[in-house]
């Protein structure tokens, strides 16, 4: 693995100091608010470490949330998109390439996708989950279930299946027939399917809720929405954005329940670093659902981004990085959750989040970065960790000691 040093995060270049405060001006002058003010100017990154404009250091807990697979500069990864970008880096989709049809026999293989199975690419997991979300209205039906707190995207039909009512308000009216229920209520999802009757075309679920504080789903409640969409014809979707890659400890998370939906998304990790989405359709029945002319996009697939998926899937395998990612994973929830402050830590792999028994998850990130570590607060109490699969076991022992010492006090002094 890259990135086997653990120096104290947070060292001073010395020179230049004002560089990152010039730099945040010009992008308040630049760039549109949709991000509200970022922590720092990001230079540079090795590993799980990277450099903001002043020469500041710090070891990256977030990996672009959870983007940042190899962890910055892995060799294997950027030689390989070097080489991809010298020989042919887009073409049209009027056209094959052997990068892009590669990367679909090799997700189908870890997918252990049956006979029939297709796999269509996209740029991001927002766009992925917009094809998913045709390939549900493409059954003829219209009813799709989401869960609350869940989250699919930013465009208007991910929008529609995400269950956080302060990002869908401003852009009411979404797409019709998206119904919600609670995350685990086994009975509420009943009698949402009870409701649609015939007319239920999908049921999207995340196997663990990322943006809502690291929720990992009950197996009970994934198995009850597969044997109900079983029963209605109707397709299990199950959105690995964030879950997928090896992120978990496994390939993919719903392997970790024995559970194959119809249809699952990915990104994020899937590409290392390099903008990659990937919708995967188990069988003949969902692999047919969208057919010429029904869906498309300019970028996706292209060989730059295959390559790139190729390269990343590929260090995975030969650094060990699945179990790795579980035993390090293993490692954090026994380290962290024995700090005072700390409530619980959920998640599996190395995608966790760390309980609070204060709602101070803010105030925790924020002296984070101050001390050269970036955490990540999804909600007003948890923490949430997504680092580079290729993190080392002293690196995260660094932030434990912190979040023991510092992070921890402020915790207390807010209970």
């Amino acid at each position: 693995m890259s990135g086997q040093h653990a120096e104290a995060p947070g060292e001073h270049g010395g020179a230049g100091l004002e560089r990152g405060r010039v730099d945040l001006q010009r992008y308040e002058h630049s760039l549109m608010g949709t991000y509200g003010q970022p922590m720092r100017v990001l230079a540079r990154g090795e590993g799980s470490w990277v450099w903001d404009a002043d020469g500041n250091r710090y070891l990256d807990l977030l990996g672009g949330i959870a983007v940042n697979a190899l962890g910055h500069a892995h060799p294997a990864w950027v030689a390989a998109i070097a080489h991809q970008a010298a020989t042919l880096s887009h073409t049209s989709n009027f056209f094959a390439t052997e990068p892009q049809i590669r990367l679909a026999e090799r997700l189908l293989e870890l997918a252990q996708a049956p006979p029939g199975s297709r796999v269509f690419f996209a740029n991001s997991g927002t766009e992925a989950n917009e094809a998913a979300f045709k390939m549900a209205r493409k059954t003829g039906k219209r009813t799709v279930i989401a869960l609350d707190e869940g989250f699919h995207g930013r465009s208007m039909g991910a929008l529609s299946m995400t269950g956080k009512e302060s990002i869908r308000a401003p852009f009411t009216p979404l797409l019709e027939r998206v119904v919600f229920v609670p995350r685990d209520d086994t009975d509420a999802l009943h009698a949402a399917v009870t409701e649609a009757g015939e007319d239920l075309a999908a049921v999207i679920v995340e196997p663990i809720q990322g943006e809502s504080g690291v929720r990992p789903l009950a197996h009970a409640f994934l198995a009850a929405a597969r044997e109900l969409t079983l029963q209605h014809e109707a397709l299990l979707i199950m959105d690995e954005v964030q879950t997928g890659v090896a992120r978990t400890g496994a390939w993919f998370a719903h392997q970790l329940h024995g559970i194959r939906p119809d249809v699952m998304t990915l990104a994020k990790g899937l590409g290392g670093g390099f903008p990659i989405g990937a919708v995967v359709a188990f069988g003949e029945r969902a692999g047919a659902l969208l057919a010429k002319g029904d869906h498309g996009t300019t970028f996706g697939g292209n060989p730059l981004a295959a390559a790139a998926a190729l390269a990343t899937l590929d260090v995975i395998e030969e650094e060990g990085l699945l179990a790795h990612a579980k035993a390090l994973g293993e490692h954090l929830r026994t380290a962290l959750g024995a700090i005072d402050g700390v409530v619980e830590v959920r998640g599996e792999g190395l995608m966790l989040g760390i309980g609070l028994s204060a709602a101070v998850s803010a105030d925790v990130a924020r002296a984070a970065v101050e001390a050269g570590f970036i955490v990540n607060p999804p909600s007003p109490d948890t923490i949430r960790l997504v680092p580079a699969l290729t993190l080392t076991r002293p690196e995260a022992d660094l932030f434990v000691a912190w979040m023991a010492d510092h992070g921890s006090r402020i915790v207390r002094e807010a209970s």
